[in-house]
């Protein structure tokens, strides 16, 4: 578990890819019982003028935490958590895709011992969620 006292801003905390393939978009489907067609067939995409099948939102905000989750080492010190879909995550029916997260102190509050962790999430070279932040309760 991470102690307050030895975290600075700018700490990268976690670093975390995640593949994602067609497979797993059904599986998150059946999971949330969220089964919109773009998340699965290309056809559909393209009629409503996507560039082809997207992961589900909440998948990859999902995803964009669980470094932290595992850092934090108990969910429930996570006390806040938002992110802003900035472009959506295509994936190819071959090659899929891969989330990639990086978490970092973006400011500490000594007051309540919360840190601010800022996520970078990206696929390739662009970036899917801004300002996406976690609010994390530390000893």
């Amino acid at each position: 578990m991470p102690a307050f006292d030895d975290l600075a801003a700018g700490d990268i905390v976690a670093e975390q890819s995640f593949a994602l393939t067609r497979d797993s978009l059904v599986r998150y489907a059946g999971a949330s019982g969220d089964f919109n067609p773009i998340h699965y067939r290309d056809d559909i995409a393209h009629q409503v003028g996507l560039p082809g099948v997207l992961a589900h939102g909440m998948l990859t905000m999902g995803f964009a935490v669980q470094p932290v989750v595992d850092w934090a080492g108990d969910p429930g010190r996570i006390v806040d958590y938002q992110a802003r879909f900035t472009r959506p995550v295509v994936v190819d029916p071959k090659l899929g895709a891969v989330v990639q997260v990086i978490a970092k102190v973006g400011q500490l509050d000594a007051e309540s011992r919360a840190a601010r962790i800022d996520l970078t999430v990206k696929v390739g070279d662009e970036t899917v969620l801004g300002k996406a932040q976690a609010r994390v309760l530390l000893d």
